[in-house]
């Protein structure tokens, strides 16, 4: 059953890891497994979320969303929305950029060294918002409790999250902006980082809006689905539950695509704190997000893998830990190896916590307390 499951993202793993140390060196090699790990700790939860959703839809949409959606999530998420951002920020055309780091990659390398400043604010305030929205969310499993359990009680102020990141947008085009790393030396890019930070607290929002106008849409044609199954159980007509199709089925397929594009937003952005080449970068994240459809279907044939109930906190914590590096290199190079394993660190804790909570509740522990701290590292 795993092999499979797995079979095709084992052998696009081996091929494409075999092909970056080949193409590019040991580095190469090492920075595309870094992000392969990394995208698929950032996205175990949509895998969680895809398959919880996914199980109501009937077998021809689910197929359409296992085929079209993955090239959706691997050719245009984890493709084209990285050249699409150096593009942008580089003010060249897709093409040009992707001919550039293909033929000249030393003018690549400076184009995208100028356009750093903007990508991480952008990428460091979207990703900043993705942790303080979970940090001030009230949970009843709380990994490291006592710092969630104050966050939390806090969190209850509206708009506490958009404050915050703006407050910190502030003290970043104050502090590291005014001596951001370009090409020819050290300039000032304050107006530049507040502008990209403000376009990516926008994107954060815009992405929100969109999941929550799917998921009430969705809501929706589930009620008027089920008074019809209502409706025809009462006339005595027979009912068979082979899962959502029509309108249904549809919202379903949009609702996760969108929910599949912003969680990809936080592997894409982060990818940017661990390095600027775009064709590692699409490696390593296209090789993820095979996993991350594996996974999607593993859960829906298999179960979930719900028990490791930390893990989804490690991955929040490193997406926090991503915005705050992504941040400090405006002014500052942090080696891209360093920068991935501070992620993998943080999630490998929360993967053994979990573990740890598991022997526990086996061993006639019980359940953890919502109150209570459960941190195993």
């Amino acid at each position: 059953m795993i092999l499979k499951t797995f079979g095709w993202s084992f052998a696009i793993t081996a091929g494409g890891l075999a092909f970056a140390a080949w193409q590019w060196g040991w580095e190469a090699f090492g920075v595309v497994l870094i992000l392969s790990i990394l995208e698929i700790s950032l996205s175990f939860d949509n895998a969680v979320v895809n398959a919880g959703i996914l199980k109501k839809m009937n077998a021809f949409w689910q197929k359409i969303f296992l085929t079209i959606g993955i090239l959706i999530a691997v050719f245009g998420m984890r493709l084209v929305f990285p050249v699409a951002i150096v593009a942008i920020s580089a003010k060249v055309g897709p093409i040009e950029a992707v001919q550039l780091a293909l033929d000249k990659p030393e003018q690549y390398e400076a184009l995208v060294t100028d356009a750093h400043p903007a990508i991480a604010a952008f990428g460091g305030m979207f990703l900043l918002m993705i942790f303080l929205d979970f940090i001030f969310d009230e949970r009843d499993i709380k990994w490291l409790g006592w710092l969630e359990r104050p966050l939390s009680k806090l969190g209850k102020v509206d708009m506490l999250s958009v404050c915050v990141a703006l407050i910190v947008l502030l003290v970043t085009a104050m502090t590291f902006a005014t001596n951001a790393h370009t090409s020819t030396g050290y300039e000032d890019k304050s107006a530049t980082v507040l502008l990209s930070g403000v376009a990516g607290l926008v994107t954060y929002l815009i992405v929100n809006g969109l999941s929550s106008f799917f998921e009430n849409k969705l809501e929706e044609e589930e009620e008027r689905e089920h008074e019809e199954e209502e409706k025809a159980k009462a006339e005595g007509k027979q009912v068979s539950a082979v899962g959502l199709a029509g309108k249904a089925a549809f919202f379903l397929f949009l609702y996760l695509e969108v929910l599949d594009a912003s969680f990809s937003f936080d592997g894409v952005i982060g990818a940017f704190a661990i390095t600027n080449h775009i064709f590692w970068m699409a490696l390593g994240l296209g090789i993820g997000a095979m996993y991350v459809r594996s996974l999607t279907v593993y859960l829906v044939r298999q179960g979930t893998l719900d028990d490791y109930v930390y893990l989804e906190h490690g991955a929040h914590y490193a997406i926090g830990a991503l915005a705050v590096i992504l941040l400090i290199t405006i002014e500052h190079e942090i080696h891209e190896l360093i920068t991935g394993l501070v992620g993998i660190v943080l999630i490998g804790a929360s993967f053994w916590s979990s573990v740890m909570r598991n022997r526990r509740i086996a061993a006639g522990g019980g359940e953890d307390s919502p109150d209570k701290t459960t941190v195993h590292v």
